[in-house]
């Protein structure tokens, strides 16, 4: 792996130390939020981590290399850097060998994070199966690898601009564990309420590490959502934002934007119509993931 890996000195002295390591993702940064609010959160997130007892690892493709934890020009570098791809499981092979800059998405984090032997990751949501997905068959890749990577991915639920539905039935396919903390329900990224199930409630983090190592413990392959609900102050009003996602996708359709370009295009547009609230809903949940994310990961590395 030294061919295609490299960490920072502080990540690779947390592998030594056997300090909890928390894999973040590194597209928030370059397309999920604009300038400077991408490079504050990260530091943000980073340094809640820290402050929880486990060793943040931001995860990014630089010069070609899977890049396990960031410093702080290598962050300036990805929130600024115009030439940056964003990357799935299929473009990694390509990338690597290109020398191509990247960030990850959720399923290029889950692969590196796996590879870097790090077990617990921390986004703001999953993607899942897009609305009107039985026409366009616009179904994410993160679906597919949390059904194969053994790693476990705390989020505010799936992004809200998704058919959230249809995402809890394609996980239940799948065999994916949906628990929700401190919530019977799967939350709706900008909003704590979504009118759908989670398998389970789950009320701490140490109940979570537990429910985690049993099924890998099994054999049970795959991953583990951990649905953390946006806190209650910031959460949005579910119509609010659904009427701003029905005119985001309009327009998304109008104008032709598909695939990749999708979700970032939406969130733009989204943030724009709320009058910036839902970016502030945005900082305020992945800041609440981060915390959640190192308690599980401390209450992992004591099992």
């Amino acid at each position: 792996m030294e061919e295609y890996l490299q960490f920072s000195d502080e990540v690779e002295d947390a592998i030594e130390a056997n300090i909890p390591i928390v894999a973040l993702e590194s597209t928030i940064i370059s397309h999920g939020m604009p300038y400077p609010e991408n490079i504050n959160t990260a530091k943000q997130v980073e340094k809640i981590i820290a402050n929880n007892g486990a060793m943040p690892a931001t995860i990014a493709i630089i010069n070609g290399k899977i890049t396990v934890g960031l410093t702080e020009a290598q962050m300036e570098f990805m929130a600024t850097e115009s030439q940056i791809v964003k990357a799935s499981r299929r473009d990694l092979p390509v990338i690597l060998i290109k020398k191509f800059h990247a960030s990850t998405t959720v399923a290029a984090t889950m692969i590196c994070a796996r590879l870097a032997g790090i077990q617990v990751f921390v986004t703001g949501g999953i993607g899942g199966v897009h609305r009107k997905a039985e026409r366009t068959f616009d179904i994410s890749a993160d679906l597919q690898e949390l059904a194969a990577t053994n790693v476990a991915v705390v989020s505010a639920g799936a992004k809200s601009i998704l058919d959230l539905k249809l995402t809890m039935e394609y996980l239940e396919t799948l065999g994916v564990p949906v628990l929700g903390y401190q919530t019977d329900e799967f939350p709706a990224f900008y909003s704590r309420t979504s009118g759908i199930q989670a398998n389970y409630r789950i009320e701490t983090p140490e109940a979570i590490a537990r429910i985690i190592r049993t099924k890998w413990d099994l054999g049970l392959n795959g991953g583990v959502i951990i649905g953390n609900p946006i806190p209650e102050e910031y959460s949005m009003n579910p119509e609010e934002i659904n009427t701003a996602i029905e005119a985001a996708l309009q327009e998304a359709d109008e104008r032709g934007i598909e695939g990749k370009d999708v979700t970032p295009f939406l969130l733009d547009k989204i943030k724009e119509l709320t009058g910036g609230e839902s970016l502030a809903a945005n900082i305020a949940l992945i800041e609440n993931n981060a915390l959640l994310g190192a308690q599980i990961a401390v209450a992992l590395s004591k099992l």
